[in-house]
């Protein structure tokens, strides 16, 4: 193991210790507050939710034409890897704060089209992260991680424990692994979107509340997709 890939293993163990971490007292409240503003939105607004949910990881487990990402070869240093992924994180997030931009100035309707738009732009960014990092995602498991990667950047503190054992120990979990809980994925990706997410329903909000939570869930899960596929990477790496 190199320089590079010491000061590495090392950011892991912080994400790591941040990630198994609970809560803080302001996120918890800012939950009780997310709880209660979402029973304020339309049923129409957790029907698009649910139902973009729902074939979006059915397309994903079927497979689809994200899938043919061209794969890095596995010569490629971890270093050109994550500065890759960094650049391909930043054209995507761009993409979004645009697109949540644009639908939010467009009150309740388009703001609900941010939904599915913005799902659809976090999946092909984590299938480029797969193929940076040498994965094939045509193959289920593959897809499987990608599902599961996602779950750990927007879930409960219970779930994300959970998740991050799934991950941390793929290897030995995977084989377990038959197919996604979509229910139980989109009530905890529904229950995480940020409080300040939901008010880009709320007109007169949504062109600035629209740009900056696409913007800060990009990073939410760019970082989480990073350390994730870099935990994989070196483990396989010391294994090989």
């Amino acid at each position: 193991m190199g320089a590079y890939e010491r000061q590495v293993y090392k950011e892991i163990q912080e994400w790591r210790s941040k990630v198994l971490k609970r809560s803080g007292l302001f996120n918890q409240l800012s939950k009780k507050a997310q709880t209660k503003v979402n029973s304020y939105i339309p049923e129409k607004a957790h029907t698009v939710i649910s139902d973009s949910i729902k074939k979006m990881i059915k397309a994903i487990l079927v497979g689809s034409d994200i899938t043919t990402k061209k794969r890095q070869p596995y010569d490629v240093s971890l270093y050109a890897r994550d500065k890759l992924l960094k650049e391909k994180l930043a054209s995507y997030r761009k993409t979004a704060v645009v697109e949540g931009a644009g639908t939010g100035a467009g009150g309740i309707f388009l703001g609900l089209a941010d939904f599915p738009l913005l799902l659809s732009i976090k999946m092909k960014f984590l299938f480029e992260a797969a193929a940076i990092y040498g994965y094939n995602t045509k193959v289920y498991e593959e897809r499987l991680f990608l599902l599961h990667i996602f779950q750990l950047a927007f879930s409960s503190d219970e779930m994300r424990k959970e998740t991050f054992n799934v991950l941390e120990n793929w290897e030995r979990e995977k084989d377990r692994l038959a197919d996604m809980d979509w229910r139980v994925f989109q009530q905890e990706y529904r229950d995480h979107i940020d409080l300040v997410k939901l008010l880009q329903l709320v007109p007169g909000f949504g062109a600035i509340v629209g740009a900056y939570a696409n913007h800060s869930l990009l990073d939410k899960l760019g970082e989480t997709a990073m350390n994730a596929y870099r935990m994989r990477y070196i483990k396989d790496l010391s294994l090989s």
